[in-house]
């Protein structure tokens, strides 16, 4: 059974910074492409960042670039996103996602296994 657990999410201060953490059980992790996403109240689940399986070659919305990063650890088949100078429009519940096709997508309908979200709040 696939499992993508997020961790890491919490209400900050504008300008401050959240790593958020994506553990991954249940399928061979460095086989997969895996990426981030973020769904604010009311909108559309949106593309943050992507990575590729061999963690070479990264990608990012223009609206998180120069402030996220996105890094993995095959061994502890993890996916990690930093999260710098935060605005209050980054508040979102942010998923993370496992693309088999490791094509650093920014479509949804690319990655197969998702994780239930976890809250990041940033106040004014």
């Amino acid at each position: 059974q696939v499992q993508l657990v997020e961790s890491g999410g919490g209400l900050v201060q504008a300008g401050g910074s959240l790593r958020l953490s994506c553990a991954a059980s249940g399928l061979s992790f460095r086989a997969y492409g895996m990426g981030w996403f973020r769904q604010a109240p009311g909108k559309e689940r949106d593309f943050v960042a992507a990575i590729r399986r061999s963690g070479g070659s990264t990608r990012y919305a223009d609206s998180v670039k120069g402030r996220f990063t996105i890094s993995r650890d095959n061994a502890k088949s993890t996916v990690y996103l930093q999260m710098n100078n935060l605005k209050p429009e980054d508040t979102a519940v942010y998923f993370c996602a496992a693309d088999p096709f490791d094509g650093l997508w920014d479509a949804q309908q690319y990655y197969g296994y998702w994780g239930q979200g976890t809250q990041v709040t940033v106040s004014s």
